[in-house]
Parts: C-alpha cells; sequence; structure tokens
C-alpha cells in the first residue's frame, strides 16, 4: 500500500510495555519502502509550539478536534496501519509542514 503526505491514517502504535494503541496519525512520508514515518495525532489540547490544530479535522477523517504533535514522531511499518481515514486540505497541511520546518531546521 502507497501512502502520500497528508494522509490520515489509524495505526498501532507499538509500546513494548502494552503491545500497541490504536492511534491516528498523519504521514509525512512513504519512501516508498515497509515504512511509514508519521506525526502522532491527538484530541489532546495544543502542548507545545510544535503542535499544530487541525482547523479541518472532520474533512480529515477525524472524529473530534484534533493536534499532530509534529515533534513525536515515528517510523512505523506499513503493515500496522489499519485503514486510511482521510487525509489533510491544503492550508492544514501548509500551516503543520511549516511547524515541521521549523523543528528541522534548529
Amino acid at each position: 500500500m502507497q501512502f502520500e503526505r497528508g494522509d490520515v491514517v489509524l495505526l498501532t502504535f507499538p509500546f513494548t510495555a502494552s503491545g500497541g494503541k490504536q492511534r491516528p496519525a498523519l504521514v509525512l512520508l512513504d519512501a516508498g519502502d515497509d515504512d511509514i514515518l508519521v506525526a502522532r495525532v491527538t484530541t489532546h489540547p495544543s502542548a507545545s509550539r510544535f503542535d499544530y490544530t487541525i482547523a479541518n479535522w472532520s474533512a480529515a477523517g477525524l472524529l473530534a478536534p484534533s493536534t499532530v504533535r509534529l515533534h513525536k514522531l515515528a517510523s512505523i511499518e506499513k503493515a500496522l496501519v489499519r485503514k486510511r481515514l482521510g487525509r489533510l486540505g491544503k492550508s492544514d497541511w501548509d500551516s503543520a509542514l511549516s511547524i515541521l520546518k521549523t523543528i528541522l531546521s534548529q
């Protein structure tokens, strides 16, 4: 399965103590191999300057107002993706990408 940057997916985040937990995530990169680079998505309010609150969360396939934690990245096996929920709109993607660029330039 191929993903595009900006896709919002439901996946099982692996945790060593508890096995795993299903969470939404924002796809940042699919390089064409077995993994994707994702940022965590949460319903918790923004807590960091590196968080982005998704303006059009329902169009992204999310069930509630959500925040992308752009400083909480993970390389995840595509096999852990349960399904594609939706996609960030251009405005939301551009805003998230701007924060990511800030993180990577520090």
